[in-house]
């Protein structure tokens, strides 16, 4: 890796965060339920773009210093298993297993999904 692909790298993650941080505030500031959708929809949506990138990169339609920046650097700072975990345990903690239970498993299925469709939709470039 060069050093200009590094501070690119690293960059991405700091606007992948960014973006985070806005998308969730967008959605909390819209849907006031006590299910963490905001994350929902970032992890699901990070997933999608994730797969679209690697069949991509697979598909040797864009370079492995892309695939790192947008990958590693954009999309791993914009999704956030941390913080999936810590919403699932909260949810425990406060009495809603089933919630607990779709937010736990349920993002996990739909992000496994949306990234199986997101590397489909590659294969189709």
């Amino acid at each position: 890796m060069t050093p200009l692909v590094f501070v690119a790298l690293a960059a991405a993650g700091g606007v992948g965060a960014a973006t985070r941080f806005f998308v969730d505030g967008a959605v909390k500031a819209r849907i006031r339920w006590p299910y963490p959708v905001g994350t929902t929809i970032i992890n699901v949506s990070g997933s999608l773009l994730l797969g679209f990138v690697t069949g991509v990169a697979l598909g040797h339609l864009v370079g492995v210093e892309w695939q790192l920046v947008l990958g590693t650097g954009f999309l791993g700072g914009y999704t956030t298993f941390s913080t999936a975990s810590f919403e699932t345990v909260r949810l425990l903690q406060t009495g809603r297993p089933w919630a607990a239970l779709a937010n736990g498993v349920g993002m996990l299925v739909a992000s496994v999904a949306a990234a199986t469709l997101g590397l489909w939709l590659a294969s189709l470039l």
